[in-house]
Order: structure tokens, then sequence, then C-alpha cells
């Protein structure tokens, strides 16, 4: 179940009551989907819940562990497999998909937890970013990728409006 954002408040608080909104979202949009449902891709590419959530998890990797918390982590892609974060493997389900983004979310919280300043600012392979920047930019990633959830849970479910 979602929490709204609140409507007032610190920006921090703000910040992340918008990001977590949107992350419950993309879960329970996810949660109980069959396999069929989880994998449907009706478009040219690896696009489907199941692999949107997947490629949320590593980007929730990416922005908090590696570029804000500088760590060292592994991701499924490679140069030769740009896209191998969408895929749907044999052995995803619904409930593992769910437990790897829940893992990464948790991970990203502790970190913004420990260091809470929202104008420190950290390297990136292209530009410096500050953590309001990230956070800004995952509440646009996790909230556009919502939709995209959204519309093809909706054409998986809803023949008639394929």
């Amino acid at each position: 179940m979602t929490t709204d954002p609140p409507t007032s408040g610190p920006e921090l608080e703000t910040l992340t009551g918008f990001l977590d909104f949107y992350r419950g979202t993309v879960v329970q949009a996810v949660t109980g989907l069959d396999r069929a449902a989880l994998a449907y891709s009706p478009v040219g590419s690896d696009s489907s819940p199941g692999g949107i959530l997947k490629h949320l998890a590593y980007v929730e990797r990416w922005w908090f562990q590696d570029v804000f918390g500088a760590r060292e982590v592994q991701y499924p892609y490679t140069r030769e497999d740009p896209d191998a974060d969408f895929r749907i493997e044999p052995d995803d389900s619904a409930g593992s998909l769910v437990e790897l983004y829940e893992r990464e979310v948790r991970i990203s919280r502790e970190l913004v937890a420990i260091h809470p300043d929202l104008d420190a600012v950290y390297e990136t392979p292209r530009r410096p970013v500050s953590l309001r920047w990230i956070l800004v930019h995952m509440i646009e990633e996790t909230a556009r990728h919502a939709g995209h959830i959204d519309i093809l849970t909706e054409l998986h479910t809803d023949p008639i409006r394929r």
C-alpha cells in the first residue's frame, strides 16, 4: 500500500516522501502478476512490467550505492548486453523482483539517512550532481516507469484496448 507524500514539511522529507510514494506504486503494480503479465512486452524492446521493476532496482543501485555511496556494486548488464537489467530471466517472478527492488530501496534509504545533506555533490561519469538532484531524478524516473508499468499491465489484461 502506498502512503501519500507529505503536503508540507522539510525538503528532504518531501522529496523522499514523493519518491517512496512512487516506489510503492511500482511494487503495487507488479505484485501478484503471473508470469505472462510480468513478461508482457508489446513494444519493440524488453520493456515489460517485470523488466521495468528490475531496471528500477538497478537504477536505485546506481544512483544511491554507486554514485551517492561510492560503493563497488555489480550489475547484470555489460557493454555487450546493455539491456540485461530489463530482461525477465526464467527464475524471475513477481515476488523475486519485488524482493530485489525492495532490497535496493532499503539500502538507498539507509544511505540517505546516514548522509542527508541535500547540497552535497557527488561525481558521475558525466557531471557532478547533488543529493537533491539524485532524489528529484529518481522521482521522475520512478514515476515515469510507474506509468509504463500501468500501460503495459492494462494492455495485457484488457485485450479490447490493444
